[in-house]
């Protein structure tokens, strides 16, 4: 009996340790928190970018690849037909979401583009890319107070990002008024 106690002990030591150990992701997040200009920040930001992009499935990594091509040739058709196959074999998947939003935006399908960014980050709270843009969208809509909420919650992820410091300065006088 012990001994099964000390193999099942011994069997998930391996996934504490992970665990505990921060994620390529977290680090390159601190890094961009300490980046002193927008310069600097910008390799970090083009890193977690690949993170965000990379799947973790060949499968699903080669669908994103050749719905890529398939948006270079115009081929929209195609494209949208692969990155929905993505967000439903992957729907945990916050990258196919967003690249689904830049198409529905596209095809002029506002509502469900912003359903596939608010899908998208749910999914992933640090995919500060998706939170800009589904910042952008409802401040194009008027919901002023909800943008400049994740305009906000960007520059707690990337203090550089120019749009969400220009947008956050702007909202901010517009939404709280200016301070006596």
């Amino acid at each position: 009996m012990r001994k099964l106690a000390l193999i099942a002990i011994l069997a998930l030591l391996p996934a504490f340790a992970s665990a505990a150990a921060p994620s390529e992701e977290d680090k390159l997040l601190a890094e961009l928190k300490k980046a002193e200009s927008p310069e600097i920040a910008k390799p970090i930001e083009d890193k977690l970018g690949q993170l965000f992009h990379a799947s973790g499935s060949a499968s699903v990594d080669l669908l994103m690849t050749r719905a890529g091509t398939a948006l270079g040739q115009a081929d929209n058709a195609t494209a949208r037909a692969l990155i929905e196959a993505v967000t439903h074999v992957a729907p945990r998947f916050a990258e196919g979401w967003r690249t689904r939003a830049h198409m529905q935006r596209a095809s002029g399908d506002d509502a469900g583009a912003m359903i596939s960014l608010q899908r998208a980050v749910d999914l992933n709270p640090k995919h500060f890319t998706a939170m800009t843009e589904l910042g952008e969208m409802l401040e194009d809509y008027g919901d002023k107070p909800g943008a400049l909420k994740l305009y906000r919650r960007v520059l707690a992820l990337d203090p550089q990002m120019k749009i969400a410091i220009e947008r956050a300065k702007a909202l901010t006088k517009e939404v709280e008024g200016q301070g006596i």
